[in-house]
């Protein structure tokens, strides 16, 4: 008896444990926990319900099921892919999608893994662009290849209900034969620019040499320009000076021969002083030594008048002393 009843006191424990464990499974079933930044698609039956945004919600159990869906903007890095440019170079090419669900149910019903579709959209994408570029593109262009990328599925990821935000080049690698092709021509380039540098620096050398000997040629021509002007100007300033001097001596030269004419139309002349006077004249005219003097014939009465002009002088000079004469002038023989 005692046995029997230890046994069914185990059997209600387990029987309970188990009712227990059912029915909290059960709650458990009905009360779903939708986190922040995601959404819960809920189906009944496999059919799709309703959109729950973050919070609790209430299901029916054993009918209704909630999906978790990431509805953040998140990167789908892909390995690297093989590639070949427009110019028949391959190359190794990795990229970044930064893609966002905006359309939960198309996200889930109309693509069966929209991340492996959009990994494979990415591949596709990647042949396509780099097919239309050169390596020099390649290398340089990478805004035109997110930009055609991203043009070339975004039709695509719509249709699933994918945003594709940007997409980023990551890595692209050039064959080693390539990368030493590009090395040598980068040294070549370095030469080459080298060369110009140095042409032109030689050559705005030559110029500015140039430049120097014209501006002191030009400096030269108008300093010497210069000194002319003022030799010139000095030079006239001479001869204005020495015109003018010349027109004043003239001027008070012709004063003083009028005055003196004045003068002797004001005096009266004596015969023996107009003798003189010729007589002084004719011996200045004789003391020149390349002159030849011509006496007149009319000169006889000078000469006479000069010796009577002597005499009396001799006379005066004489004084009371003098000897008694007549009181005549000698006269001049012939």
């Amino acid at each position: 008896m005692v046995l029997g009843s230890v046994a069914t006191a185990v059997e209600s424990l387990v029987v309970g444990a188990v009712v227990l464990a059912l029915v909290v499974a059960f709650i458990r079933s009905g009360l779903k926990v939708v986190q922040q930044g995601c959404v819960g698609v809920v189906k009944r039956f496999g059919e799709f319900r309703a959109i729950k945004q973050p919070g609790l919600h209430v299901l029916i159990p054993l009918a209704d099921r909630m999906d978790r869906v990431d509805v953040r903007e998140f990167p789908r890095t892909g390995d690297q892919q093989a590639v070949i440019t427009k110019d028949n170079v391959s190359l190794q090419v990795s990229a970044t999608i930064f893609c966002q669900v905006t359309d939960v149910k198309l996200a889930l019903f109309e693509v069966n893994d929209f991340g492996l579709a959009i990994d494979q959209m990415a591949r596709t994408a990647l042949r396509a662009v780099f097919g239309e570029l050169t390596l020099d593109q390649s290398l340089s262009e990478r805004d035109t290849i997110n930009t055609k990328m991203q043009d070339h599925m975004a039709e695509a990821t719509l249709k699933w209900g994918v945003r594709l935000n940007r997409i980023e080049i990551l890595d692209i690698t050039p064959p080693n034969n390539v990368l030493e092709a590009m090395s040598e021509q980068k040294e070549a380039e370095q030469h080459k620019r080298a060369a110009i540098l140095k042409s032109e620096g030689e050559q705005q050398s030559a110029i500015n040499m140039a430049q120097g000997r014209k501006q002191s040629s030009v400096l030269d021509a108008e300093g010497q320009k210069q000194a002319a002007i003022l030799a010139a100007e000095a030079q006239k300033r001479v001869l204005e000076l020495r015109a003018e001097g010349e027109r004043e001596a003239t001027r008070l030269r012709g004063e003083g021969e009028a005055a003196a004419l004045g003068a002797i139309d004001q005096a009266v002349i004596k015969p023996n002083t107009l003798a003189l006077l010729q007589l002084r004249a004719l011996e200045a005219v004789a003391a020149s030594p390349n002159a030849k003097l011509v006496v007149p014939y009319e000169a006889a009465g000078l000469v006479g008048a000069a010796q009577a002009l002597v005499t009396a002088v001799r006379d005066a000079g004489a004084g009371p002393e003098a000897p008694p004469g007549n009181g005549k002038t000698p006269q001049p023989t012939g």
